[in-house]
């Protein structure tokens, strides 16, 4: 195979020797020798070689017309029978806090991580804060990612947990939804939560048995501000490393444009690193409602300064699924500790006005809107909010998206259709979640969550995320879970919802790239896009299915340049 390798090049090259080609390509690359899959088309298109020239894509197609159009002098790398694909755009996550997951300590159960009881998490706090002391944390400890649906004990921990990690630092654990955090007894004191703080709207504060002590578990909008902060770098210095280590993160799962989905004071942050330069990846924020002030800078714009843009304003109707706050229209089986029968969540903004108020603000100054709902009572209270607002402004190519859908109904496909949303659905809980599903909302509809086929059937738009740092943002867990919904146990959750690897591929390029307005310059390998490039070491439509997640990422190329690369 090498031999033949060889003088396929040798030929090539002679041809190339024999053509006019009038000036000498320095900064010319040709892509050759392996599966070049275009995205192009509603079927698999490949070509032989690709070139770019000066961060975009010049020509795809035969070896032949490349060598000729490449010039005198370009480099030529042979793929080795690996595959090129497009650069890869996650639906949506969370890119202002990669860095925190890969700085803080790793709270994932298995396969991501080792923290499958509460011993171990306690365990693995401690090692972290032996080896990196609390400098880089603001002074506390913190992990991310733990998960009471996967810990032995079926719970949260609690401040008497994690007072054993310390009793004189501060302990936070971030919920690997992203919705909680649990604190030990001096991260209350910290956080300014005693007996007599009352539950913030749209939030709780778990007690005790005596109904007033907190317990440490902190859920919505008692948990996240808290967060935020924890997880915020409190220095210029600080923040360049965490967005450095996010950025690298990101590289090396072949990200070439990620989504900081839920901006708040930290898109000054996100902002200042742009204006120094130091992005290298595209990065588009979704501001929050409440911070609308930032859409009226440079920043907002369809076009990227220094590689950073504000794309639109996100909004937040309710919680977490697998946490149990997702607002729905019928009763969990399973309600979590400290809720009666009959509790099925409840809503980020109980009012429907001022939802209302907030969907009109985004149509009315065009603002791409981008509405986490979990719940299908959440949706619902959506699609109230987008038929007010789409009477009054009109609703043309508006591309708002809904965010997540894990417990979408069947008939709202029809209002996503209705209104022109883009379904960003989430299979990635098939498997994370897909066994606790059926405990707690039942066999039927754990099989019916992220129903990202039937809504594809319904001529939906739709894309697929990974809600980094909810788990790692490894987008070969996306393709490997849309194709075969399996839950941890083994079981197929909703045959019928499994997308063909193919349409797969197409939610994290091209789908992704038309949900932000960039399929003219993103998203397939065409001449005249940029050279956004993903170079794996096997080609996701020609393995076994179930092996999809253990494709490796070998390098990722922005725009003609390397900007990571598997040692």
């Amino acid at each position: 195979m090498k031999k033949y390798q060889l003088f396929l090049t040798l030929s090539l090259f002679l041809v190339w020797v024999g053509c006019e080609s009038p000036i000498t390509e320095p900064n010319t690359t040709m892509y050759f020798g392996g599966d070049i899959l275009t995205m192009v088309g509603d079927a698999p298109e490949y070509a032989e070689a690709l070139v770019e020239k000066e961060g975009k894509i010049l020509f795809v197609g035969s070896m032949e017309e490349a060598m000729a159009k490449a010039g005198k002098g370009h480099q030529m790398i042979d793929l080795q029978g690996k595959t090129l694909v497009p650069g890869f755009i996650d639906g949506h996550a969370h890119f202002g806090a990669f860095g925190a997951q890969a700085i803080t300590a790793n709270l994932l159960a298995a396969p991501d991580g080792n923290c499958n009881s509460i011993d171990e998490l306690i365990a693995e706090l401690k090692r972290w804060h032996n080896e990196n002391g609390i400098e880089k944390t603001q002074g506390w400890i913190i992990g991310m990612g733990f998960d009471d649906a996967v810990l032995a004990e079926k719970r949260f921990p609690t401040r008497h947990d994690l007072d054993q990690v310390s009793t004189e630092v501060p302990v936070m654990t971030v919920h690997i939804s992203g919705h909680f955090t649990s604190v030990n007894t001096k991260g209350l004191e910290v956080l300014g939560i005693t007996a007599d703080t009352p539950n913030p709207n749209g939030g709780l504060i778990r007690r005790e048995q005596d109904g007033k002590t907190p317990n440490g578990v902190l859920e919505e909008l008692a948990a996240i501000p808290g967060m935020i902060k924890a997880i915020t770098p409190g220095t210029p210095e600080l923040n360049d490393l965490y967005l450095d280590a996010g950025q690298k993160m990101a590289a090396s799962f072949g990200y070439t444009t990620a989504q900081e989905g839920r901006a708040m004071t930290n898109h000054e942050q996100l902002a200042d690193y742009a204006e120094r330069g130091k992005f290298y990846l595209d990065v588009n924020s979704y501001i929050d409602y409440s911070f609308p002030q930032y859409l009226r800078s440079k920043w907002y714009s369809r076009q990227y300064t220094n590689h950073y843009r504000i794309a639109g304003l996100k909004l937040t109707l309710d919680g977490s699924p697998q946490g149990r706050t997702a607002w729905r229209t019928t009763p969990y089986l399973l309600p979590p500790d400290g809720q009666e029968k009959g509790y099925s969540g409840y809503p980020a903004i109980a009012d429907d006005e001022e939802v209302r108020s907030i969907v009109d603000s985004a149509f009315a100054n065009n603002w791409q809107l981008l509405t986490h709902c979990n719940g299908d009572a959440a949706a619902d209270q959506l699609f109230r909010a987008l038929n007010s607002a789409a009477e009054k402004y009109g609703n043309e190519d508006r591309r708002n998206v809904l965010i997540h859908g894990q417990l979408i109904r069947m008939d709202q496909l029809d209002s996503l259709k209705k209104y022109e949303v883009v379904a960003s659905l989430f299979p990635m809980h098939t498997f994370y979640w897909g066994d606790w599903y059926k405990e707690i909302i039942g066999p039927e509809k754990a099989n019916q969550i992220s129903p990202i086929k039937s809504a594809l059937s319904k001529g939906i738009h739709v894309t697929s995320h990974t809600d980094a740092p909810v788990a790692f943002p490894n987008l070969m867990m996306i393709l490997h879970t849309s194709v075969n919904r399996v839950s941890r146990s083994g079981s197929v959750m909703g045959e019928s919802e499994r997308l063909t690897p193919y349409e797969a591929m197409k939610a994290i390029t091209i789908w992704g790239a038309w949900q932000h307005f960039e399929e003219d310059s993103k998203g397939t390998l065409e001449e005249g896009k940029l050279a956004d490039l993903v170079i794996l070491e096997r080609n996701p439509l020609k393995v076994d299915p179930m092996t999809l997640k253990d494709i490796r990422v070998l390098e990722t190329i922005k725009e003609g340049k390397s900007i990571y690369k598997r040692e």
